[in-house]
């Protein structure tokens, strides 16, 4: 028998072998464990410009004198033991350090309450439905008297730095990292308010704070206020707005949120009417009997 037509076929597929692929699909069924979504509801009402809540009260007046007592005190103890010590250069970089941990801790807080949770929520309820509100009327925090703009932190720095007063008060460095980064985190919010202001209604040296990058300036927190309204969220100074958001941290931060929790950020959710900025009343518009 010969073999000369086995050879040929032979010859023919492994040619057909070299000219063509096999391509091979799997395909995984979709898992049913997926977290299940819940929309996320806005509920705010719109503020009156004669709101008594925007007014100050005593109870608040006392709450930020408390607080800047405080902090005046870790000052003062950073400058007693710095003298004391001769030691300066190491109190003062403390306080820088503690400025710029103020700044980064307003973002991942500002972050939180931003996209997490509702008037509803344990401790920070209260928090989160007025930042929720100043997203739609971010004039009014402008309309807020100092104390009631500060009283809510200034009592829990109260809380918090009293202790470490009086336990690490013949310590220069840590006073000067918890007076700074305490007495930022306490004025962030009108901080926050200067940003919110017309620059011809503003202080000039806050105006000229704001535009050498010490305090956050107006512009870089409107940003905050447009579309997408997930960035600029840090409200001290600014300086880690830019490295937060060009790497993306935040979005990092929701996504491991989402896939351990199951909560969706509101961030996620197309801007709606519960997003979109109304514009302030004219203070002079009369209000139909």
């Amino acid at each position: 028998m010969s073999i000369l037509p086995h050879h040929l076929h032979l010859h023919h597929a492994i040619a057909i072998s070299r000219h063509h692929r096999v391509y091979c699909t799997a395909t995984t069924p979709p898992k049913n464990n997926r977290p299940k979504l819940q929309k996320l509801v806005i509920n705010v009402t719109p503020p009156k410009l004669d709101d008594p809540s925007l007014k100050s009260t005593w109870a608040h007046r006392a709450w930020v004198a408390t607080g800047c007592t405080t902090v005046l005190l870790s000052l003062t103890n950073s400058i007693i033991g710095s003298i004391d010590t001769h030691i300066w250069v190491e109190p003062i970089l403390s306080g820088f350090v503690g400025y710029l941990f103020a700044d980064l801790g307003s973002g991942v807080y500002h972050w939180g309450i931003d996209n997490y949770g509702d008037a509803s929520t344990p401790v920070f309820g209260s928090q989160i439905d007025a930042f929720q509100g100043h997203h739609k009327w971010p004039w009014t925090i402008t309309k807020r008297e100092f104390a009631n703009n500060l009283y809510a932190l200034a009592r829990v720095i109260t809380y918090i730095l009293l202790p470490i007063d009086l336990i690490a008060r013949d310590q220069p460095v840590v006073m000067g990292f918890v007076g700074m980064a305490s007495g930022c985190i306490m004025f962030s919010q009108q901080f926050h308010a200067w940003a919110h202001g017309t620059k011809s209604k503003l202080p000039p040296v806050v105006v000229a704070l704001q535009d050498a990058g010490v305090l956050v300036s107006r512009s870089q927190h409107a940003d905050h206020h447009r579309q997408p309204y997930n960035n600029n969220y840090c409200i001290v100074s600014g300086i880690w707005n830019r490295f937060l958001d060009e790497h993306k941290v935040f979005e990092a931060l929701e996504m491991v949120v989402f896939f351990k929790l199951g909560l969706r950020p509101r961030s996620w959710s197309e801007p709606n009417t519960d997003w979109t900025e109304e514009v302030e009343p004219s203070l002079t518009t009369s209000s139909p009997p």
